[in-house]
């Protein structure tokens, strides 16, 4: 993988680690261990032994179900703050680690960042989701993260490009959608 596209698939697995931290590292896992898709250098090669898989599905499994029940998933994104920015570090050091060119100290504070700031995002719209909506609609936004972040996780390997530009155009939505209801806020108010 040349050196631009493995930092396009690194900042778009790390974007994705902020929305659920266990997808795009089961993605990272699986594709490494069956495809040639993606090369894991050492350390980052446990990535793809059985164990790690199988305990990578089982989180997994455990964040699904415990982002789709109010409260609990606000419970979760507090547990999460420490796991999806590490999720991200490991992503992004993985992913540019197979171009050598970058410093893997570097490529971790850029995943964290990457991964600490759309979780960051996500934990703040959540609370506002759940009690606009009475928990209604938790199941279906996150149903909605998963989503985005196994589509962009596979993105970034196979079309990184097409990865980053997903997560470019999801983040200019968001920020378009929180200022009209921000606005819309303020004139209830005003």
């Amino acid at each position: 993988m040349s050196g631009v596209l493995s930092v396009f698939t690194a900042f778009g697995l790390s974007s994705a680690a902020g929305l659920n931290a266990y997808v795009p590292l089961l993605v990272v896992a699986l594709l490494a261990r069956f495809t040639d898709l993606i090369e894991l250098n050492a350390p980052w090669d446990a990535l793809k032994s059985p164990w790690t898989i199988g305990v990578l599905a089982v989180l997994l499994l455990i964040e699904i179900v415990a982002d789709k029940v109010p409260a609990v998933d606000t419970a979760n994104d507090l547990i999460q703050t420490l796991i999806r920015p590490t999720a991200g570090a490991i992503l992004f050091a993985a992913s540019v680690g197979t171009a050598g060119k970058v410093d893997s100290v570097l490529a971790m504070i850029c995943g964290l960042l990457l991964a600490g700031g759309v979780h960051a995002t996500k934990a703040t719209a959540r609370p506002v989701i759940t009690t606009t909506t009475a928990g209604t609609m938790n199941p279906v936004v996150s149903t909605a993260e998963d989503a985005v972040s196994l589509i962009v996780s596979v993105l970034s390997v196979v079309a990184p490009i097409i990865g980053v530009v997903l997560v470019v155009l999801i983040a200019i939505w968001f920020i378009r959608f929180w200022r009209r209801r921000r606005r819309r806020a303020a004139g209830q108010w005003g």
